[in-house]
């Protein structure tokens, strides 16, 4: 069993990114033990949230334990960050207040309340866990800048806003990678698809009055948050939208914001909260559905010649192996592109 936390130069199968999350593990070292690879594993979906807690924490290890299993993906394509995200990063979204705050484990009980996470937002194991998180949406966004096509294993925390968290999302993954890509003038333009139930509003505050980049959020018109954000493009769903009716209007929109945007990188949130039996969702999807939108979305941007980086996005549901599986639908469907476009 292999991995590694350095970008191969030439990869014959999708790669994948998971965290590791350990204390026996060291940011920055390339760790080749199997015994080091199990530890890194085991430990990402690590923080405690106290029981019935209505995030999935535990799902992110069980995904990619699925994906394993299923013999969707062999170890050897699993990629890992070789460091968490650095403050400055950070503060090219982020307020320098609010960095350091959470760093330091002294965010307010209001502040905690909002992010949802409740005492657990002070603890070390969430704190690492987060910074590490924004790492392997940044990783799997280079990935796809250097192969056409990545997926990680969690990503997608578009609640974020510049100085608070909310929803279960702290720092916001997506407007840091974008940042970062344009700091380092990897891209010019960079299209933001957010696919997930909820409407990206941190996405959308984060990314405000940034030319180089559009964001798209397709969402339940009347689920979480109540007070919406401008995105440079909304679209606002009607309650319980099955499958037909939810892929034309992907279809009615994503070809013509990538034809007249032109981005050099897809950031794709891919929730499956859509889905009719998701536990805070309101749209009406079924799994074939979400493996047709999968599909579409990626041969619609691969089509176009553009990379894509896909996150997982949100999802909730009791069974973790049933959610668990449902987010699997976005790496067995890019596994296959990655086939078909002779990656």
């Amino acid at each position: 069993m292999g991995w590694s936390c350095t970008m191969s130069t030439r990869v014959t199968a999708l790669p994948v990114v998971h965290h590791p999350v350990c204390s026996d593990f060291v940011w920055g070292l390339h760790c080749t033990l199997a015994t080091d690879f199990q530890c890194a594993l085991q430990s990402y979906s690590k923080p405690q949230l106290p029981t019935g807690h209505r995030f999935p924490m535990g799902v992110f290890q069980k995904v990619h334990d699925l994906l394993i299993q299923d013999k969707v993906i062999h170890a050897s394509q699993v990629q890992v960050p070789c460091d968490i995200a650095s403050d400055e990063q950070l503060h090219m979204v982020h307020t320098e207040d609010f960095v350091s705050r959470f760093s330091s484990g002294t965010l307010s009980e209001m502040e905690m309340r909002r992010i949802g996470f409740g005492e657990v937002t002070r603890h070390a194991d969430l704190i690492e866990r987060t910074k590490a998180e924004v790492a392997g949406a940044l990783l799997t966004a280079e990935l796809a800048l250097q192969h056409g096509l990545a997926c990680n294993t969690a990503g997608g925390t578009h609640h974020a806003f510049p100085s608070f968290g909310s929803g279960f999302c702290i720092l916001n993954d997506l407007a840091v990678t974008a940042e970062v890509l344009l700091h380092r003038k990897a891209v010019d333009r960079i299209l933001v698809l957010d696919l997930d139930v909820h409407q990206g509003d941190g996405t959308a505050v984060c990314l405000q009055g940034n030319p180089a980049v559009f964001t798209l959020s397709m969402h339940a018109a009347n689920n979480f948050p109540a007070r919406k954000q401008k995105s440079t493009l909304d679209v606002a769903l009607p309650d319980g939208m099955e499958d037909d009716d939810y892929l034309r209007a992907v279809a009615e929109v994503v070809p013509g914001v990538l034809q007249d945007f032109r981005p050099d990188l897809v950031l794709y949130d891919a929730g499956v909260d859509p889905h009719h039996d998701d536990r805070l969702g309101g749209l009406s999807l079924t799994d074939n559905g979400l493996m047709r939108r999968e599909m579409q979305v990626l041969d619609t941007v691969m089509a176009a010649g553009i990379p894509i980086a896909g996150n997982i996005g949100g999802g909730y549901h009791a069974d973790l192996t049933v959610l668990a599986q449902r987010h699997t639908l976005l790496h067995r469907a890019a596994s296959q592109m990655f086939v078909d476009y002779k990656l």
